[in-house]
């Protein structure tokens, strides 16, 4: 995980070294819940704990409490224990999220369209149907190396897109549903 630098108030002769955001700004724990839930793939209790700079232990109890909560999955099946963010409940976190900000459904679709409108173009321009598609282009000896970060960047805003597709279409779906309970229409018998 980077560090965020930030300025210090101290004048250019002082000796102490200057901290980033993470360590001057957070807990250990803090830190822990950060890591853990913006992971993009599963990750082992060590991982997470060298990412948020604290040790394996706590590192640990934090991510049980996480699983406990039902912020985060655990995997045992492979032959390390890993932790995931659970998917599911974020997506649905975020579809109320969408459903209380101050956006018409049609604003919501709207931009549905504009992200389907976005791939289209990407598929188009690449001449290639997915994200990993477009990665393996990379091979080309012919790309410049700015080329390549280029096409690295569109294929994790494409995937990125690819979900937030989902999240959307969800929220747009169940618009009644996600609806706060005082604005829901009432049931007839």
């Amino acid at each position: 995980m980077k560090s965020y630098p930030v300025s210090t108030d101290m004048d250019e002769n002082s000796e102490e070294p200057e901290t980033g955001f993470m360590e001057r700004q957070t807990t250990g724990e803090d830190r822990v819940r950060m890591v853990a839930r913006q992971v993009s793939e599963p990750r082992t209790v060590n991982w997470i704990a060298s990412e948020a700079e604290w040790s394996h232990e706590p590192t640990k109890r934090v991510l049980e409490r996480l699983v406990d909560d039902g912020v985060l999955r655990r995997d045992e099946s492979g032959a390390h224990t890993t932790y995931s963010p659970d998917y599911r409940r974020q997506a649905m976190q975020e579809a109320v999220r969408l459903r209380d900000s101050h956006r018409t459904v049609e604003e919501l679709t709207d931009r549905l369209s504009e992200m389907k409108t976005q791939i289209r173009d990407w598929e188009e321009a690449f001449v290639v149907e997915s994200p990993n598609q477009l990665r393996a282009t990379i091979a080309d000896e012919t790309l410049s190396s700015a080329e390549e970060d280029q096409r690295r960047a569109i294929a994790r805003e494409w995937e990125y897109l690819q979900q937030r597709i989902q999240i959307v279409g969800f929220a747009i779906r169940e618009w009644d549903f996600l609806a706060p309970s005082a604005d829901r229409p009432e049931a007839s018998n």
